[in-house]
């Protein structure tokens, strides 16, 4: 009987264990189920143990950059899913929006496609006691231009002639100008509806950026999250403008190239002076940021861009999104888990979502440096 009892204890061990380990391999994740429905590859999640949860708790607000809300969506799922009990709440609004509202003091960081100007710096300081707001570049990636036009499945723009389209002095797709960067395509004579965004937003600043360098006489505008030149129609954040462009016969837009990805639009090859146009994609925008310059001091890592490359596969209308927070002085309840998720998203498994989904990492020599300012924050 003794024995009996015994064995079934031993069976009864055996198989919660085996029960134990089917959970943990749940949890973390299985290669067998690496393709979608449809048999495309689907982005491999982070294995849970590649994420430290240290002391985050509670709930983190967040918000800003439209642009990074699909690989932030993907950050926090993740995140969430490791680090039992904490809720991270990004909201996606603007650019602008964000650093309003960090500067308010209402959210523990903001997302924005551009650096912080002195003045909002200034600011700041009365956030950040004893310190003051600062840049962690934290995703990569094109600003594609998408464009809706009804028998055209490939087209060719220059820098002058983006400029002249947004700035309302081209107006019809069959453009002689438009004509000469598309030798045999057939481009109809139908109106181009252009679409920005209407709110301020970081991702509008950045092609200002690109325009103002790559095509000084024809963009005369000063880059600024506020859409400066006429004509064209307002959109509401990356989504809204997308939306438009897959709807409307003749449009153009600009915005993150996951949104035109998810929406099956179109998007421009930009002739830059290479040997031949360049596609958007993560690994073209790659090889422009790489070239990134740290133009920041101390903690502050705001990057300086080159919007004129012609190197080879390099594509020029990139932006950087920076998450900003306080350098000292990040309020107590939430400073545990603004580190435990930023520590995530710069680790090589947060970086690694960003190559899957169409964003681009983070140049290991600067992403070194924000692991290591991140450690630092107080």
């Amino acid at each position: 009987m003794k024995l009996q009892r015994k064995n079934r204890l031993r069976a009864s061990a055996l198989g919660a264990l085996v029960v134990s380990g089917a959970l943990v391999l749940t949890a973390c994740g299985s290669d067998d189920n690496t393709k979608a429905s449809d048999g495309t590859a689907k982005a491999s999640a982070p294995a849970l143990g590649d994420i430290k949860c240290d002391d985050a708790k509670g709930k983190l607000l967040a918000s800003g950059s439209s642009a990074q809300k699909n690989a932030v969506d993907l950050w926090v799922k993740a995140y969430m899913a490791a680090c039992s009990g904490v809720e991270v709440n990004y909201k996606s609004s603007s650019s602008g929006e964000g650093i309003v509202a960090f500067n308010q003091g209402t959210v523990g960081f903001a997302g924005s496609d551009s650096a912080l100007k002195p003045e909002a710096v200034e600011e700041s300081k009365k956030i950040c006691t004893g310190g003051q707001g600062i840049n962690l570049p934290m995703v990569g990636g094109p600003i594609a231009l998408g464009f809706n036009v009804a028998g055209v499945d490939k087209l060719n723009l220059d820098a002058t002639t983006i400029a002249n389209i947004f700035n309302d002095k081209i107006k019809k797709w069959d453009d002689e100008a438009i004509k000469k960067l598309n030798p045999g395509v057939t481009l109809p004579s139908t109106p181009i509806q252009h679409f920005h965004r209407s709110e301020d937003s970081g991702t509008t600043e950045n092609l200002g950026k690109y325009l103002k360098a790559a095509a000084p006489e024809a963009w005369t505008y000063e880059a600024a999250k506020k859409w400066p030149a006429p004509g064209g129609l307002g959109a509401s954040g990356s989504a809204g403008v997308a939306t438009q462009v897959k709807q409307v016969d003749g449009s153009i837009g600009y915005f993150e190239l996951s949104y035109a990805s998810a929406q099956g639009i179109k998007t421009v090859d930009v002739n830059t002076g290479a040997a031949a146009p360049v596609k958007a994609s993560a690994d073209s925008a790659s090889k422009a940021i790489a070239a990134a310059k740290i133009a920041g001091t101390g903690s502050d890592l705001a990057l300086k861009l080159d919007y004129t490359t012609k190197a080879e596969g390099a594509y020029p209308i990139v932006l950087v999104t920076y998450e900003i927070v306080c350098d000292k002085g990040n309020k107590a309840e939430t400073l545990p888990t603004v580190k435990s998720f930023l520590n995530y998203t710069a680790s090589d498994a947060g970086q690694k979502v960003l190559s899957e989904n169409g964003y681009a990492p983070i140049p290991t020599e600067i992403n070194t440096k924000v692991r290591e300012v991140i450690k630092s924050l107080s």
